[in-house]
């Protein structure tokens, strides 16, 4: 890596550039260089977060405001541990605001997550059969918020990758079906692309108000949106 000076001035130019190594491809040395140049990551890592997606979920919750104090949280997908740190704040799982209820964070993961203060966290496909029963017996309940920044793994092609996404959002959504508490919120990560006009009308059955939001940390050049509805009718 190298910083590259293009002033005239004795300024520099910081932007770090990464050569193609051996057996690395074109797109992960893009890839690695967004990365080693985004301003969220090194936001995150300076803030003690586990990824840029930590803003994400902040940026949603400050316009929708569904991490409330005393909230029963289940994060789909939640690796590494973005989302699950700031929902611990916010619904105050750790009861450190003694004057405010206490949540409960309950995080899913095909992979093991390092134990995070506050969450409990388990291995589980939640899509396997009864999956839903199991996670309301971990809630002692059912839930407030059903969360997910799940991705199917890319493929390389647009389309495919689009239609994976929203098939897995879908599965997000009916779990959250299962699992909703009434007036519950449920946000997924979806891929704009033409296939999500299904999702969007179940879900106006099923929730009184359904938004789709880009958040200013989700990078300029990605199709992904945020599809927030509130107001489960039960």
């Amino acid at each position: 890596m190298k910083k590259k000076n293009t002033s005239g001035r004795g300024q520099r130019d910081l932007t770090v550039k990464v050569k193609t190594a051996r057996g690395r491809s074109i797109s992960s040395t893009r890839w690695l260089q967004r990365q080693l140049n985004d301003p969220y990551v090194k936001r995150a890592q300076a803030e003690g977060f586990r990824g840029r997606a930590a803003f994400k979920i902040m940026e949603i919750d400050d316009k929708y405001r569904f991490l409330v104090p005393g909230a029963r949280i289940v994060d789909l997908g939640c690796a590494p541990g973005g989302w699950l740190q700031i929902a611990v704040k916010r619904v105050n799982s750790l009861g450190e605001r003694k004057d405010k209820k206490v949540g409960t964070v309950l995080g899913i993961d095909l992979q093991e997550v390092e134990p995070l203060p506050g969450t409990v966290v388990h291995q589980l496909d939640f899509l396997d059969e009864g999956a839903d029963d199991q996670i309301k017996e971990w809630l002692n309940g059912k839930a407030d918020v059903v969360m997910s920044d799940m991705a199917a793994s890319s493929s390389g092609h647009k389309q495919t990758d689009h239609l994976r996404i929203i098939s897995l959002c879908e599965a997000a959504a009916y779990l959250a079906f299962d699992v909703l508490e009434e007036g519950g919120t449920f946000v997924a990560k979806v891929l704009a692309g033409g296939a999500e006009g299904e999702l969007q009308k179940l879900l106006k059955q099923k929730f009184t108000k359904v938004a789709n939001f880009k958040p200013p940390s989700s990078r300029a050049d990605s199709s992904e949106k945020f599809v927030v509805a509130t107001g489960f009718r039960g």
